[in-house]
Order: C-alpha cells, then sequence, then structure tokens
C-alpha cells in the first residue's frame, strides 16, 4: 500500500519535478491532492487541507530570490520562517505524527574559507542575506519542534540545482534561454551576463528530488543533509557547454545590473552524510542537464 505524501510548493520548479516523480507506476508514495488557495502566510487558510493525514511531509514552499530577499526581508521572514510555523502547527492541530523534511538551503552556510571545501554539515551556518537567515531560522524551529512533539524531522540543504522549467532570473536558466534566442535569430548573438568566474556545486533538479525521497525513505530523524553534486564548476563553463550544445558563437557582455557582490569565489558540497545513510549519488550528467535545458527553452521560446 502507498504512503501519503503531502508538498508544499507543488507548483514550483522542484514542485512540478516531484509531481512528475511521483506520477511514475513504480512510485511508493500517493501525492496528496492540494486545495487551492491556501497561504502559508494565512493562518486561516491551512484548516481543513487535509482531508487525509498524510505519513509524511515535504515543505518546499517559500522564497527563494536573494535579491528579493534583500527588497524585501520583512516578507521573506513572514513566508519562510512565520509560514513554516503555520504549518507545523497546521499539522499537529490535524493530530499529525509522521516524517517532516524541510527544504533549506546550502545558503545558510555563507562565506566559507576556501581551505574548508568541500563545505560539509559541520561547517557552522553564517548567513550573509535576508533568505539565509530566514532558512536557518525555520531549521531550528522545526528541530524544535520534532524534539517537542516527537516527530521525525530531517533538514535537507539543496545547493545550486538547475533543470527544466526553471525560472530565468537563474543564470544557466537565463544563459540557456538567451541561447535559444539567438539559435532562432530572436536576439543578437550577445550574451548578457554577471559575475561568471565564480565556481557552483550544481545538481539536476531529478537528482535533488531523489534525493529528498531518499531522505523520507532512510535519512536520520533529526539530521541534517547537504543535497550537492560534490563538484564545483564555473557558470562560464557552464555558459561555454551550452554554447557548444546550442551551436552559436556567442560574445559575452558583462550587464552592471546583472553583477551581485559574489563575496564567495567558490563553493562545493560534499554530500558523504547523505550517500552513506540512505545510498543516494548524483545520476545525471551535467551534459545531461544542460541539453534538456536548452531543449526546454528552445521550445518555450518559440511560444512566448
Amino acid at each position: 500500500m502507498k504512503k501519503r505524501l503531502f508538498v508544499t510548493g507543488l507548483t514550483g520548479f522542484v514542485g512540478r519535478h516531484i509531481q512528475s516523480r511521483l506520477s511514475a507506476p513504480d512510485s511508493v508514495w500517493d501525492l496528496l491532492p492540494v486545495a487551492s488557495g491556501y497561504d502559508l502566510s494565512l493562518p486561516h487558510s491551512l484548516e481543513g487541507l487535509w482531508p487525509e493525514m498524510p505519513d509524511a511531509v515535504i515543505h518546499l514552499a517559500g522564497q527563494t530570490f536573494v535579491p528579493e530577499a534583500f527588497r524585501d526581508p520583512a516578507r521573506t521572514l513572514q513566508i519562510n520562517l512565520l509560514g513554516t510555523l503555520n504549518l507545523l502547527q497546521a499539522l499537529k492541530a490535524r493530530g499529525f505524527n509522521g516524517t517532516f523534511l524541510y527544504v533549506s538551503s546550502g545558503d545558510v552556510y555563507g562565506q566559507v574559507s576556501e581551505t574548508a571545501l568541500p563545505i560539509d554539515e559541520n561547517q557552522p551556518p553564517c548567513p550573509r542575506n535576508p533568505y539565509a537567515v530566514s532558512k536557518l531560522s525555520a531549521e531550528f524551529l522545526c528541530q524544535q519542534w520534532g524534539m517537542t512533539e516527537g516527530w521525525p524531522v530531517i533538514v535537507a540543504r539543496p545547493f545550486n540545482h538547475i533543470g527544466t522549467g526553471q525560472k530565468d532570473s537563474f543564470v544557466i536558466a537565463s544563459a540557456a534561454r538567451q541561447m535559444a534566442r539567438i539559435k532562432q535569430g530572436l536576439q543578437a548573438p550577445r550574451l548578457e551576463v554577471g559575475d561568471i568566474d565564480v565556481t557552483r556545486d550544481f545538481l539536476d533538479v531529478s537528482d535533488v528530488v531523489a534525493a529528498y525521497l531518499a531522505m523520507l525513505q532512510s535519512g536520520s530523524p533529526g539530521q541534517i543533509y547537504n543535497v550537492c553534486s560534490g563538484q564545483e564548476q564555473s557558470i562560464r563553463s557552464l555558459i561555454e557547454q551550452l554554447a557548444d550544445l546550442a551551436q552559436v558563437n556567442i560574445e559575452l557582455i558583462q550587464d552592471p545590473a546583472r553583477l551581485r557582490r559574489a563575496e564567495q569565489r567558490r563553493v562545493c558540497g560534499s554530500h558523504a552524510r547523505l550517500q552513506h545513510a540512505t545510498g543516494w549519488t548524483p545520476a545525471i550528467t551535467t551534459q545531461q542537464s544542460l541539453r534538456a535545458i536548452l531543449s526546454d527553452w528552445e521550445s518555450r521560446v518559440q511560444d512566448e
């Protein structure tokens, strides 16, 4: 018999990939339908949300865009911290006692010395933006809830992820969209970029989803797990790979509006704890990811 899973943020980038994954016949999870119109920042909208009690919850929903968090930190805390509290209280009121997976962010580590790479879960968090503060605060809240209520609570700290369906406010999606437009003659062969000589730890969204499901199956309550590839890649190298796949020659133009002060030049995480606990390892290569992203944008640009 399948177990019931409730996921917040199903309409977002990762949420849509979870829906797709759980629609497979071999899935052990039955995704509970979500009533339209609930809002985590409005507690009364959560009443009656679960006709059936879930066996597990993945809390994905949140304000995830760092520039927006700087622009409106109060709203970011309202959604990411108080929204999480509202969800926990609503679940408690309904009698929930299943596994609760909170999706935090690798951004909570903040600036990490290059001598401390790859980043593991023993690295003390040092958030450097309101988004990361909101995620770390919600981590503590969820862990406290697990201790007080006796729920199995697990925290995921995903690093950068890429894949089909991502908004073009994110760097690789933006580059792929522009490549698709260049290839179709919709814009000149120039790519507007920010600081692309930093490295980041990129993971395909399908591998991210697989990691979350592995944590529900085999993760240890109270534990924190990095979700990352374990490899650092420069943004420039990914853009060059995209250009090769698209078979376009491009000129890279630095756009001051896209420049964010990147205090962290290099990022690389360790997923050793997650692998040891669950057996999870990344399955999708960067080339496979980029090819799928480019193909996705080619069809999306045609429909614009």
